[in-house]
This record gives structure tokens, C-alpha cells and sequence, in this order.
């Protein structure tokens, strides 16, 4: 049988509802076909082009791609500059079209934002990214999200301790170099590494 065109239609920008096509065959669904996808989407790169050049981004255009990254657990998405690439979740299609057109916009955003501003100069989920967000359709988007991913629990083996402040940090992987309180230096030589502040080690095994 023969892989049927279904539109989307979320009330998101009338862009992405008119283009964005999922294709799939009727005995096997949309989601699954979808939670099938590995690598560069060129549908949803051609959607995220197109409203960039919308937004006079025309460089951002030529540069953003999309990507289905199946080694994501718990995160929707991810967008990474200067790459300008949108990683997405393949559980996404899973739980609806719905959410992969809203997590694709949602880091769209991310890459608007850097784009006008300069990747240093905003805040990750502050008032431009907002901006960006409402000019790509979804206002009011929430910095996180409560999508019933799959979670992954890793035990955490080292503690490391502040002598200084009593500060306390837990990691999987132990350091391989020296490392000192970042806050300490801070306040007592501008950032730079200071051996009296140098973090003790305690194994959680």
C-alpha cells in the first residue's frame, strides 16, 4: 500500500501547519512510522528554512537542519549552536504530531534568538527566546516540558567537597585533573585555580 500525505493541522504558524507532511502507511500509523526516522529530516529542515527566511534570517535559512537523534531519553529536543542543528527526540511522534511541530518550533526559537542577538548575549528560555517563540506561533511556550519520556536514573559514585565553603558536588565519573570550587576562586582570585580551595575527594561506593 501505497505511504498516505496527512497535513497537520495544531493552530501553530500557518507556515508549519501547511507544509509539515508526515507520511506513512495506514496499517502501520503515523507515530510508529515516525518513531522509525534516523538522521537529517528534510521535510522538517525545509520547514524550519522557510520560516526563517520569514523571520529575515536568511542565513540562518541556509544553515539550520533538523535531525532525529535516537540516543534521547528524557529530553524533547536540543539545538546546538553554531551548528545550527535541531536535534529531536524519536519517542516524539509516539506521544503526538502535536508535540513534535511544538518541540521543533520550540528550539527553532533557541536558534532565532542566537541568531538575532549573538549566542552570548541571552538568556536560554529569557524574554528574546520568548519573542522568538511568539513570532514562530507559540506563545507563552514553557521553558520545560512534562512529556512522558522514557527517564534514565544514573548512580551517582563521587562526592566531592569544599574545604573551603562545605560546598558539596555529585558526579558519575570522577575528575582526572585537579579541580577547585569555582566560587571560591571566584571570590578570592577573580576565577583562576587556587590549590587551597582544591575540591576532596570522597568515593559513594
Amino acid at each position: 500500500m501505497r505511504p498516505v500525505a496527512r497535513q497537520m493541522e495544531f493552530g501553530f504558524h500557518p507556515v508549519a501547519s501547511e507544509i509539515l507532511e508526515v507520511k506513512s502507511q495506514d496499517d502501520v500509523g503515523i507515530a510508529e512510522a515516525c518513531s522509525r526516522l534516523m538522521g537529517i529530516d528534510d521535510e522538517l529542515t525545509a520547514i524550519c528554512s522557510r520560516l526563517c527566511l520569514m523571520q529575515d534570517l536568511p542565513d540562518l535559512a541556509a544553515r539550520v537542519g533538523v535531525e532525529w537523534n535516537p540516543r534521547m531519553r528524557s529530553t524533547a529536543g536540543r539545538a546546538t549552536w553554531p551548528m545550527c542543528l535541531i536535534e529531536l527526540n524519536t519517542h516524539l511522534p509516539k506521544i503526538s504530531q502535536e508535540e513534535v511541530l511544538r518541540t521543533l518550533l520550540h528550539e527553532l526559537a533557541h536558534l532565532v534568538t542566537y541568531e538575532r542577538l549573538g549566542h552570548g548575549n541571552c538568556s536560554p528560555h529569557g524574554e528574546q527566546w520568548q519573542q522568538a517563540c511568539s513570532d514562530l506561533g507559540i506563545p507563552g511556550e514553557s521553558a520545560t516540558h512534562r512529556l512522558p519520556l522514557p527517564s534514565r536514573k544514573v548512580k551517582r559514585q563521587w562526592k566531592y567537597l569544599c574545604p573551603s565553603c562545605g560546598s558539596k558536588i555529585e558526579r558519575v565519573r570522577r575528575f582526572k585533573s585537579r579541580v577547585a570550587c569555582y566560587q571560591c576562586c571566584q571570590d578570592s582570585k577573580g576565577g583562576y585555580y587556587n590549590e587551597r580551595f582544591r575540591l576532596v575527594e570522597i568515593s559513594l561506593t
